[in-house]
Formats: C-alpha cells, structure tokens, sequence
C-alpha cells in the first residue's frame, strides 16, 4: 500500500527549524499502526505528507498502491501532478482531523454523505449502514454544534470512511475525549478499519491505548540540534 524510503520535511531556519527524518516506512493492506509521541513531534506532519496534502522535501521512495495500481508520489511532487495528486487523496484516503473537522452549515447526514458525493458515487445507503455501525444513526438530521465531543468524533469516522478508501489516517481522534469514549471511538472506528480490509494509520499520545486496541506502534521522537533546531525521527518501519 505505502513504501517510503529517506522521506524528509522541513520547516524554519536556526532555532526555528524542524526537520522530519523518516528512514523507512512499510504499510500493507488491513494493516494497522500507531504512530506515537509527544506533542509537537511531528505526527501531524507525518500524517499530512501520507495524505498527499503536504510536499516531501526529500523522498528517495514514495510510492502509494491503492487497488493495486502503483503511484510514485514523490514524482507526482516533483513533476507538479497536484491534479493527479488530488484525485488519489479524494478517492482513496480518508482523513479523520483531530478537531473532527465537520461542516456547520451541513447536518451529520450532509458531513458523511460529503466525500461520497465528490468522489460521485451513489446514494446507496451506504451513509446510514455506516452510521449505524457507528452508533449515530440517531444523529442523521443534526448539526454539529448541537453534538458532544465524541459524536462529533464518531460523525468524523464515519465522513472518512464512507467513500470506501483504501487508506486511513486519524490525527489523535480521541485526544479530547475522556478514557470511556476514547476507548469507545476507537473500538468503533478500528471494527470498521478490520471489517473493509483498508490500511490505517493513527497518530497518539497515547500509548497505553494503541496497543490496548491492537495497533503495532512505532515511535516517533525529537532532539535538539546544534543549531537549536529541532529533528524528529521515525522509528523504522520494516
């Protein structure tokens, strides 16, 4: 699915800088992985570069294989394929945002259904199956701010996954949520991840329940450079 080889991103200059190393990093269909570490390390950027919404600076190998057709990413950056790189993330990438990222002016049935009508695909009831998996069915007509935190946690899942991608990515989906519905969330967005066979990848500070939910974790850290810059390194991913 993913094969990424001396991937790197830098942002800043002197002190400001930061820099994201990634030696290696594998991920097969239906596979699952945790990225952890603390906060400001880098996950977030991880994370956008795998949605194809940030350019790599460096990239020796980025090749992304949905329904088996191999894409070579770093040559879509390099040659300016934005268009080509657009399609790819509409069609095959669902991205969960830490903030859910749902839209006010659109009710929860709006928010699921939204990806699926981009993408141009059927109105099949595929949008209330999944809500139904999801357990907020019951939420279809209502708007965001009406919702608590893991609703609207749950509404981002389910928007995420309802163009049937072949790669998701959570940003801390349950960084805001109280231990009971974090482990709620994620038990609930892991059986859809096993249930369509789709690879995943979840960036927490959470360790403890990563691996509680079954994910293989790698470890994402940071240190100080000479300069007083900052480099984050991902731990290799065979």
């Amino acid at each position: 699915m993913i094969v990424v080889r001396q991937l790197g991103k830098r942002r800043g200059d002197g002190e400001q800088r930061f820099t994201l190393q990634v030696e290696r990093l594998h991920l097969s269909a239906g596979q699952a992985l945790a990225i952890v570490g603390p906060s400001g390390c880098g996950k977030s950027t991880l994370l956008d570069l795998l949605a194809l919404t940030l350019a790599p600076d460096t990239a020796a190998t980025f090749d992304f294989t949905p329904a088996g057709a191999a894409h070579d990413v770093a040559a879509h950056w390099r040659q300016g394929r934005r268009d080509r790189l657009t399609q790819l993330r509409s069609r095959h990438i669902g991205y969960v945002l830490q903030a859910g990222g749902l839209l006010g002016f659109l009710d929860v049935r709006g928010n699921i259904a939204l990806p699926r009508r981009l993408s141009g695909l059927p109105a099949d009831g595929g949008v209330e199956r999944l809500a139904q998996d999801l357990d907020i069915h019951g939420l279809l007509g209502r708007y965001p701010d009406t919702l608590s935190v893991g609703q609207r946690q749950r509404v981002g899942c389910a928007r995420a996954l309802a163009h049937g991608p072949q790669l998701l990515l959570a940003d801390e989906p349950t960084a805001a949520l109280d231990p009971v519905n974090a482990q709620r969330v994620m038990h609930l967005l892991l059986r859809q991840v096993r249930a369509q066979g789709i690879a995943c990848v979840v960036a927490s500070h959470d360790e403890a329940l990563m691996r509680e939910a079954g994910l293989t974790v790698v470890r994402i850290g940071c240190q100080r450079d000479a300069d007083g810059g900052v480099t984050a390194r991902l731990e290799p991913v065979p």
